[in-house]
């Protein structure tokens, strides 16, 4: 923080903000960028995990103004959320959860029923699948009117840590975006082999 200070010392169009982004970017800054105004934003959202709030990404959304990348966490989702067994998963990570989804939706995501041998089970859906209904629900009820596949990111050994998504309220932004996160879609794969 300090170092974000001492860069942009001086510079009267650019304030930095201290505290929680969940209640600075939806009542500070995201108020400043008017549609009305014809002004424009484009936010990236970095959480480490799941401490995004959605009422950070449908205020963006609701404004037409503001498009976002947004580091989608399912590393820590997978890790403390999206379990085999949800009936062993924790209720601070469920609501951890349902605060960056929005909602309890995410269940109806990260799980599907199917038939088994003697009664209905329980099965854990894959990472594309739940980021498919989040790349839905980002239009549905995000407020986003193009929301291209989100580009996965991948670590050294080719797992996808996250998937990087883009919403925005114009057509050339999604078809730039989706130039580029075509080009670089399959970096860091690991082969089969």
């Amino acid at each position: 923080m300090h170092e974000l200070e001492r860069l942009t010392a001086g510079r009267q169009n650019v304030q930095v903000h201290h505290g929680d982004c969940n209640r600075i970017l939806v009542n500070d800054v995201f108020p400043k960028v008017r549609y009305a105004n014809y002004e424009r934003a484009l936010c990236i959202l970095d959480p480490y995990g799941l401490h995004l709030d959605w009422q950070v990404i449908k205020a963006a959304g609701d404004s037409q103004s503001i498009e976002i990348f947004l580091n989608f966490p399912v590393m820590d989702m997978n890790m403390n959320v999206l379990w085999h067994n949800s009936d062993l998963v924790s209720e601070l990570h469920r609501e951890r959860m349902t605060r960056f989804w929005g909602d309890d939706s995410w269940q109806n995501a990260a799980y599907q029923t199917t038939q088994g041998l003697f009664e209905q089970m329980q099965e854990k859906s894959t990472n594309e699948e739940v980021a498919e209904a989040f790349r839905v629900r980002l239009m549905k009820d995000g407020g986003f009117k193009y929301v291209p596949k989100p580009m996965p990111m991948r670590n050294t050994k080719g797992a996808v840590v996250y998937f990087l998504f883009f919403a925005a309220q114009k057509p050339a932004a999604d078809k730039i975006v989706k130039d580029i996160f075509a080009k670089y879609a399959h970096r860091g794969e690991v082969p089969n082999g």
